[in-house]
């Protein structure tokens, strides 16, 4: 049941049919936020319900309903980034209707204060799929910013939603979007002594949530491939443990390596996704490994007494950052892809673990262990400029956005006297450290890894 219930999500995905009609634009329109400042005060939005001719029902419900659906995911999108305000929608002076092609600003949109405005429209065609059609306009200067329009089946409107949240955060940041993505995780349940751990997966927002494993085997460290749909994770099988691979589109799975006795730890993948770096444990003493997945061949990247774990490529795939205690302590290391040129790179007080390379480039994630605490921070590439983004009990494993701005992590309860408590949960926060949120999960979560954009497939 699991299985066809991942097959028919798949099938949706891959089933999706995008027609893109360019609708006019104004390269002079200027409205902007500026992300890169620590605050930023939320720009002020006005999304109206998309309009539809007709109230046909569909499998998924009337055009009204699926309207109301998909602003509300692009209004949770765009505000959870901290960004936008969206403006009640009790305060609108008007809604759009079917015929409207330009709304009056002056007299219904400028006196509530917004800036920018999206308005839709939605209709149903003769062969059963649906047109979504979408203008993002500024304000003050009623200038057409953005449209677009898609034709998709009905059943795809959710999907719909992320990749229009994607054009309008692109247009008024100048940054890619990051909500057409899926999160992969590790689902937790039963008592701390007897734990069941699932692969699954989601939506970026928690929405959709799958399990991909059915929990007959410890996973561990899921982590996506930077351009593929394909994600690489640790089982053990008969207390052995084996890294697998494991594609999303196709549904099947692919066993990697058995390691014995050894342990593996922290598979990721390089940016052009075709190998996939590790760290072995033999006789006490890990150090990193890369494996060439299309011959299988493996190659020791360190050879050091001290314990090597946790590698992650820079995103040109010419550096590799990892942590060690070759020191003394436990702290981060930088090292040309041959495994030449190591340098240690964090100085501050504490232990520093599970580092990963932004997509920009420009920084390192990682978790930070100091005063009873384990704290997500960041670091430019030499080493200097760190900051702590969280201040909780126990916050680990940082999984950057597609875009380097936002960071998913996992954050560990305290537990009680009486035993209760240390629940896992999964939270977002971006580069400010100011705008930090839950993700619900149906259970307990941990080990988040972030997938790339998902793919599109046009229509002729």
């Amino acid at each position: 049941m699991e299985n066809k219930m991942i097959s028919l999500m798949m099938r949706r995905f891959s089933a999706f049919l995008i027609i893109i009609i360019g609708l006019s634009s104004a390269a002079s329109a200027q409205l902007k936020v500026d992300i890169t400042k620590g605050t930023v005060e939320p720009l002020p939005i006005a999304l109206p319900h998309f309009a539809s001719a007709s109230d046909a029902v569909t499998a998924a419900g009337n055009l009204s309903q699926i309207s109301n659906n998909m602003i509300e995911v692009i209004t949770a999108n765009l505000e959870n980034t901290g960004l936008f305000r969206a403006i009640d929608q009790n305060a609108f002076l008007a809604q759009i209707g079917p015929q409207d092609r330009r709304p009056n600003f002056a007299l219904n949109w400028r006196p509530l204060g917004a800036q920018a405005m999206v308005t839709g429209r939605i209709s149903m065609l003769p062969d059963g799929n649906v047109r979504v059609e979408f203008r993002l306009w500024d304000v003050l200067s009623e200038i057409q910013m953005d449209g677009m329009s898609y034709k998709t089946p009905v059943s795809n409107w959710r999907r719909i939603a992320h990749v229009i949240s994607d054009r309008i955060y692109s247009r008024l940041t100048g940054e890619e979007g990051y909500f057409d993505t899926r999160i992969v995780y590790i689902s937790e349940t039963g008592d701390p002594l007897n734990r069941i751990k699932k692969l699954a997966i989601m939506d970026q927002d928690g929405a959709n949530q799958r399990n991909l494993t059915d929990g007959n085997y410890l996973v561990m460290t899921p982590r996506f491939s930077p351009n593929r749909q394909e994600i690489t994770y640790l089982s053990y099988f008969n207390d052995k443990p084996r890294v697998y691979l494991f594609n999303i589109l196709t549904n099947r799975f692919e066993m990697l390596g058995e390691f014995d006795k050894n342990m593996t730890f922290s598979p990721r993948f390089s940016p052009d996704g075709n190998h996939v770096i590790f760290s072995l444990s033999d006789e006490g003493n890990s150090d990193i490994y890369l494996m060439d997945l299309r011959t299988r061949r493996m190659t020791r990247m360190t050879d050091h007494p001290g314990i090597d774990t946790s590698p992650s490529y820079s995103p040109r795939g010419d550096k590799i950052i990892f942590n060690s205690d070759r020191g003394g302590s436990q702290q981060l290391y930088v090292m040309n892809v041959n495994g030449t040129g190591i340098k240690r790179i964090s100085y501050g007080n504490g232990r520093y673990a599970t580092p990963v390379w932004s997509p920009r480039g420009d920084l390192v994630a990682f978790t930070k262990i100091s005063e009873g605490k384990f704290r997500i921070g960041v670091m430019r590439v030499d080493g200097t400029g760190e900051r702590l983004l969280t201040d909780a009990y126990q916050d680990e494993g940082p999984t950057w956005s597609p875009n380097g701005r936002v960071l998913i992590f996992f954050r560990k309860a305290p537990y009680n006297n009486d035993g209760s408590g240390g629940e896992s949960t999964l939270w977002s926060v971006d580069l400010t450290g100011f705008n930090e949120r839950q993700i619900k999960t149906t259970h307990e979560a941990s080990d988040p890894a972030w997938s790339p954009p998902l793919p599109l497939r046009k229509g002729r």
